[in-house]
């Protein structure tokens, strides 16, 4: 972590508690904002699978075998 994000840190815990909310409240939604770049490489990423799925390059699989892999998501079906 850099000394800038050190201080921040420190200048941070001496606000008071909303203010503290609605700043990492902001960091948080300054996080989640889409990437066009990003999501510009998953769609390329997601034409590619599609291409190869196609010309019999990549197999499907079923959505039960992927589950049953996936112990978190295994109780959600």
């Amino acid at each position: 972590m850099s000394d800038e994000a050190k201080t921040l840190i420190e200048q941070a815990r001496a606000l008071p508690p909303q203010d503290r909310i609605a700043l990492v409240e902001d960091v948080l939604d300054s996080l989640d904002r889409a990437d066009p770049d990003i999501d510009q490489l998953w769609a390329q990423e997601a034409s590619d699978r599609l291409a190869a799925y196609r010309r019999g390059e990549l197999a499907a699989k079923d959505l039960r075998e992927i589950k049953s892999n996936c112990p978190a998501t295994h109780s959600a079906t």
